[in-house]
């Protein structure tokens, strides 16, 4: 496995939602995310190099290092990308069965197809969040606002989300994390993976209150 330091004298561009980027700083870290993508798409995780990336996004090497500190939170943004845009096409086009957990079931499997689709662009993005430590926490817990979004859309307006329902979607959230990393070993078959996020699934049934 290769990887790569962190730049020690990095000042990283500020994305938070009292400082947002602007135009031009928004289009470098989409051309930034793009090359990202199509380095893992072709060779995985050990094919993202920053310097590499830097090229590919036609930035100098110092600037991609002031957007993302590391490869690990360079991957872990793209992943954060990744679900946006999937989250964006499930809200155009919502799963359409009648009970919630099939439709939580049915979205998970259609983000799980679009992984299918680049394994080695899942492979690195779900190595780099198996790898990532504190510093790229704030990365991470985006990831996972996303993805608790997109199952709490699944499940439909039903107002907000009781204690019960929020601890389903995290024991959900876990189930399709470990469900990637099987298929992606070869350990697990997109059959087996069905099977087990419609079994958690079930879940959400048994946590929606029942109406009078």
């Amino acid at each position: 496995m290769t990887t790569e330091p962190k730049s020690p004298t990095a000042r990283a561009v500020p994305a938070g939602p009292s400082l947002p980027l602007t135009e031009r700083q928004a289009a470098r870290r989409r051309r930034i995310l793009r090359a990202t993508e199509e380095l893992a798409s072709r060779g995985g995780f050990d094919a993202v190099q920053m310097r590499e990336v830097a090229e590919a996004a036609g930035v100098a090497l110092g600037t991609l290092y002031r957007y993302f500190p590391s490869k690990i939170h360079l991957l872990v943004a793209t992943m954060q990308d990744q679900l946006e845009r999937l989250h964006g096409t499930l809200r155009k086009r919502p799963p359409t069965d009648t009970d919630p957990a099939a439709r939580v079931a049915r979205t998970l499997m259609r983000a799980f197809r679009a992984m299918q689709r680049e394994p080695h662009l899942a492979d690195a993005m779900v190595r780099a969040l198996t790898f990532a430590d504190r510093s790229v926490s704030a990365e991470v817990d985006t990831v996972s606002r996303l993805t608790t979004a997109i199952i709490l859309d699944a499940m439909g307006p039903a107002g907000p989300p009781t204690p019960e329902q929020l601890s389903a979607v995290r024991v959900i959230e876990h189930t399709w994390h470990s469900a990637l990393i099987t298929w992606l070993s070869g350990r697990a078959s997109i059959a087996q993976v069905r099977i087990d996020i419609e079994t958690v699934c079930r879940l959400i049934r048994l946590t929606t209150p029942q109406q009078a």
